[in-house]
């Protein structure tokens, strides 16, 4: 069978519920991780994801903030959701599905010093990743698995639209870089988006709203990744199976992100 998984940080799935709703028609994924939900679990609208044929969903709620979901066509199993998160924030969440472990992340921003003593939320972002990265040090790397997410970083020169000057800013300082590398490593890491676009194509998944016209300014970065560990890499469908779905940033009062696909077989 085909597994199509997206990932997408829909900034508050209340408001763009009916967004939300209008992409899985069209893109008909069989799983959906989202992020920053911004709604406590009991808040969360499944009756609307159960009437669009996703009834097994799974939530980590938080008042306001954050928060993380996830919405399948397909039964799965709950796994524990590991502490990356010094803070307790609802921020991670983790599941199996027809064999492979998927993670779904909202890794924290972290802030606009990129200095740890000077600014403890890009300390916060860089210990996350700490932990996270020492935890698949210790996983079997046999095993399937696939993290998903807004990760925050944009990792590459053509991720962003100028390295130059995104070097002095939160998202892309060689403090980041050097962790998100690490990252890739100790999990055995592809990316599939650099796979079917190489470099020097530049890929984004975040416009600022700053911008009246995103795709004239085209200022975006690639914060959204979904990274695939050796087993997984090599069961994308075809060499392009991986898509950002940049038109859903056309859409009236939109997130400011957009949607990544990728599809396996299982």
């Amino acid at each position: 069978m085909r597994l199509s998984v997206v990932s997408w940080n829909v900034n508050s799935v209340r408001l763009r519920l009916d967004q939300v709703l209008r992409f899985l028609k069209q893109a008909d994924p069989d799983i959906l991780c989202i992020q920053e939900i911004k709604c406590q679990t009991h808040e969360f609208p499944s009756e609307a994801f159960i009437e669009a044929g996703y009834p097994h969903i799974l939530v980590h709620g938080q008042k306001g903030w954050h928060g993380v979901a996830l919405v399948s066509k397909y039964p799965f199993e709950t796994r524990e959701v590991l502490p990356f998160c010094r803070r307790g924030e609802a921020r991670v969440q983790a599941i199996e599905v027809a064999g492979i472990e998927l993670w779904n992340f909202y890794i924290p921003a972290g802030g606009d010093v990129p200095d740890r003593v000077a600014n403890d939320k890009f300390d916060h972002k860089l210990e996350f990743y700490e932990r996270l990265t020492e935890y698949l040090k210790r996983r079997d790397a046999d095993k399937p698995l696939m993290i998903c997410g807004d990760l925050n970083i944009a990792p590459g020169e053509y991720d962003v639209w100028s390295h130059r000057q995104m070097l002095r800013v939160v998202s892309h300082t060689p403090a980041e870089l050097e962790t998100f590398a690490h990252l890739m490593v100790a999990g055995a890491f592809h990316d599939p988006f650099r796979a079917a676009y190489p470099d020097p194509q530049r890929l984004f998944t975040w416009w600022s709203y700053r911008s009246a016209d995103f795709r004239k300014s085209n200022r975006g970065l690639r914060l959204d990744h979904i990274l695939l560990n050796p087993g997984l890499m090599a069961r994308l469908t075809s060499p392009i199976a991986a898509v950002i779905h940049d038109t859903v940033r056309e859409w009236e009062r939109p997130s400011d992100h957009a949607p990544i696909q990728v599809e396996l077989n299982v």
